[in-house]
């Protein structure tokens, strides 16, 4: 597929609004496949594909976690670092409906609702990542300096091993 056939969801209107340098990369979806999928499609280090997990708060208050392919959530430590009671998944169409896109192409850029967004710390220390581009199938890769200036993500240390 060519360079400039790709999916042109909200996520990629905004990019391109704010002049965000970005990479599409388009690979064949798999329904469970997650990260491990999509990195051996693009032959990218499953630590530099991120997450966007939507997660609510014991007030059913929402928000986004952005996480290393190849790393869990602590949500313990996600509800202690943000002074929350407790933190935990969305359901998949609870998740759909904040976000406004399906889970499994979880954008975290140009969300329905705008929701708070946290990012693991070492993400911000890799030379680029690779986040989902608003569809099943499709990742864009960038900078961490433009998630930072287009999310201004709170940074936090909740990664643990799967």
């Amino acid at each position: 597929m060519a360079k400039d056939k790709y999916p042109v969801t909200p996520a990629i209107r905004l990019l391109k609004q704010q002049g965000v340098a970005f990479e599409p990369h388009l690979y064949p979806y798999e329904e469970r496949g997650g990260t491990r999928v999509s990195a051996a499609a693009l032959g990218v280090e499953e630590h530099a594909v991120i997450k966007t997990l939507v997660m609510e708060d014991d007030l059913k208050q929402p928000l986004i976690i952005l996480m290393h392919g190849d790393r869990e959530v602590s949500t313990r430590e996600l509800a202690r670092q943000t002074g929350r009671k407790s933190i935990s998944p969305c359901k998949p169409e609870v998740a759909d409906r904040h976000s406004g896109y399906q889970v499994g192409g979880t954008s975290p850029f140009a969300t329905r609702k705008v929701l708070p967004v946290y990012v693991e710390q070492s993400i911000l220390q890799l030379p680029r990542i690779y986040i989902n581009g608003g569809k099943r199938g499709f990742l864009v890769s960038l900078a961490p300096a433009e998630l930072v200036r287009l999310l201004q993500p709170t940074p936090v240390q909740v990664a643990q091993a799967p």
